[in-house]
């Protein structure tokens, strides 16, 4: 399929009834999705030789039709992102949406293991094995040197069988670097947590204007839209209404044992790098695994305004990890897969608190 002539390609930003059909996947089906007919190279020959399309992103990109009230793409956008669980969002011609962020990433599959005794619930506890599908990708630029935010999100499914024909509803995985940037060299030092601080002027005045655009939007679809909460995660596996409990913070960091990856003049793609820890150059099959590190906390603070948040935490407890086995870089991986966020709740082990329920429904927040 050509790239270049879908560069400026939209589709449906908002939530339609595709998204409310059948809901849960099986992990094979999304899996598939994402690695069959759709990469953007047979097979991949090391940093700089797949050509990888970027898809551009810029302040009009989340400002068009702006002022049409019901039908700003990008509120809409924000809207399903947190109302929907669809994990893949084809669209009548079979193209998908242009995301209006992060628009360029590289998709992976592997497993999450909990290996250590935790006082949490669901796919925290320990002995915890299931399967995940993430995207790894750039908020920004895609290369090594320029001002970028880099971010891992993930659907995680509770079988570690990977052709298992039951449909889930996976639990939400989003990390993310400091939202200004100016991003790590490396994607071994980028700290990915589920609640990043914010330096918004790090990346410069556009940057500034469109990280406040992006602010407001995800604050009118959401309360606490830098902050994403763990419930899903510790309500995975439990019985309907069974109390659960979650960690406060999440941070997934690359483990030490990982190499440093290489490239052209070292302007890597971060999805060229991400790619160098799985494959080799010219061969098909996967080789190598990238692993991250699962550390949680219940110990944090936030303080400052929106465009300047600081948010610190202590006491970080290593207690599993995720091991990625196969990774594609596709044009389904950009414009079909969809990764549902979490919406906030008041008190993240009490569903009867979430906060965007409650408004839609019109009654008071518990």
């Amino acid at each position: 399929m050509s790239t270049d002539r879908l560069t400026g390609y939209q589709g449906e930003e908002g939530v339609t009834p595709e998204d409310w059909v059948d809901p849960g996947s099986t992990f094979a089906a999304v899996r598939d999705a994402v690695f069959e007919d759709t990469r953007y190279y047979d097979v991949w020959n090391g940093p700089g030789t797949a050509k990888l399309p970027v898809y551009p992103l810029g302040l009009w990109d989340l400002l068009r039709r702006a002022l049409w009230a019901g039908h700003y793409p990008f509120r809409r956008a924000a809207d399903r992102t947190v109302d929907t669980h669809a994990d893949l969002r084809w669209g009548p011609d079979r193209r998908g949406v242009r995301r209006l962020l992060h628009p360029n990433g590289v998709c992976l599959t592997g497993v999450w293991e909990i290996t250590e005794p935790t006082e949490y619930t669901g796919y925290f506890r320990q002995n915890s094995r299931g399967l995940v599908i993430g995207r790894y990708s750039a908020g920004g630029a895609v290369l090594r040197g320029q001002p970028r935010s880099l971010s891992l999100v993930g659907k995680l499914y509770p079988t570690a069988d990977r052709r298992d024909p039951r449909r889930y509803v996976p639990a939400g995985i989003i990390t993310q670097e400091d939202f200004g940037g100016p991003g790590a060299p490396f994607i071994n030092d980028a700290e990915l947590r589920n609640a990043p601080s914010t330096h918004a002027w790090r990346r410069g005045l556009v940057a500034l204007a469109m990280l406040a655009v992006t602010g407001a939007v995800f604050r009118r679809a959401d309360t606490n839209p830098t902050f994403r909460q763990l419930y899903e995660i510790s309500e995975l596996g439990e019985p309907p209404g069974a109390a659960a409990k979650a960690p406060e913070f999440m941070r997934l960091l690359v483990a030490p044992e990982q190499p440093r990856v290489g490239g052209p003049g070292d302007r890597i793609d971060v999805r060229d790098e991400v790619l160098a820890q799985i494959y080799e150059p010219g061969v098909r099959e996967p080789k190598k695994t990238l692993v991250f590190n699962i550390e949680v906390s219940d110990t944090g603070s936030t303080r400052g305004p929106a465009v300047r948040q600081i948010r610190t935490v202590t006491n970080w407890k290593r207690i599993g990890r995720i091991t990625f086995d196969e990774a594609v870089a596709s044009y389904n991986g950009d414009f079909v897969i969809h990764f549902h966020h979490p919406a906030w709740r008041l008190d993240h082990n009490n569903p009867a608190t979430a906060v965007r329920a409650a408004a839609r429904a019109g009654r008071p927040v518990l």
